[in-house]
């Protein structure tokens, strides 16, 4: 990926956005967070479909046949991304009591949130084993010491990729981590002026290998491009409508 060139869009974005008409583009950032609610979710095995998220979202009605859970992961995550904005908002850098907030928001009345895991786990298919005990303690709070620097090494895209792609390596909750890291990854985005990403559920098999090379391999690459195509796409359709 030629990220000078995701750059110069970028550039041009966020010099030419004004002149998007409101209501255009407030229909678009509408949108974004309905599909970005669904495709996240899903990607973890909640089974409503985008229509039935937008009721449920939109309309505050709920859906016949499913479990409460699958209900409530999709009210959590409109309201944690809703959090990440409002942050960003306030121009806040992202730290350990924002990560913990927005996965106590994602586990509302699911799990209590915000607490890391003292279990072992295993991702299933996953080529990697999370750490355990101290070394996990040792690794996340690293995680958060690294994202000062790491932000001056890198582009904000890579720079973004390695956030959601460390922070799910470390697997630091019980539950809620793809979610979680995906939510981080669209705040490194957002607050460097960038669009938000949503990761299809028909792309996760790429989607997880990718992240499967940067566990094992700590070759970020593959990750980044991937997030970096879909940062293209977002900002091609964006400029179409200046």
């Amino acid at each position: 990926m030629n990220f000078e060139r995701l750059a110069e869009k970028q550039k041009l974005f966020a010099r030419e956005k004004k002149n998007i008409d409101h209501v255009t583009l407030a229909s678009y950032e509408k949108d974004f967070e309905l599909t970005f609610t669904h495709n996240s979710t899903a990607i973890e095995g909640n089974t409503l479909t985008l229509m039935e998220t937008k009721v449920v979202l939109e309309d505050g009605i709920s859906v016949g046949g499913k479990e409460l859970r699958e209900i409530y992961e999709v009210v959590n995550h409109k309201k944690a991304y809703r959090y990440v904005k409002h942050c960003i908002a306030e121009h806040r850098l992202l730290d350990e009591v924002i990560v913990k907030d927005i996965h106590a928001i994602l586990t509302e009345n699911i799990i209590v949130g915000g607490i890391y895991r003292n279990q072992e786990v295993r991702i299933s298919g996953a080529g990697h084993t999370p750490p355990v005990g101290n070394d996990m303690y040792h690794q996340i709070k690293n995680f958060y010491a690294d994202l000062e620097w790491k932000k001056e090494a890198m582009n904000p895209v890579e720079y973004a990729a390695w956030t959601h792609a460390e922070f799910v390596r470390i697997h630091p909750f019980i539950d809620g981590n793809g979610r979680t890291s995906r939510l981080i990854m669209n705040y490194q985005l957002m607050s460097a002026g960038y669009l938000p990403v949503s990761i299809a559920k028909d792309t996760r098999l790429d989607y997880y290998n990718a992240l499967e090379e940067y566990a094992v391999n700590k070759n970020l690459n593959p990750f980044a491009d991937f997030v970096a195509k879909l940062e293209e796409q977002q900002l091609d359709t964006y400029i179409k409508l200046i």
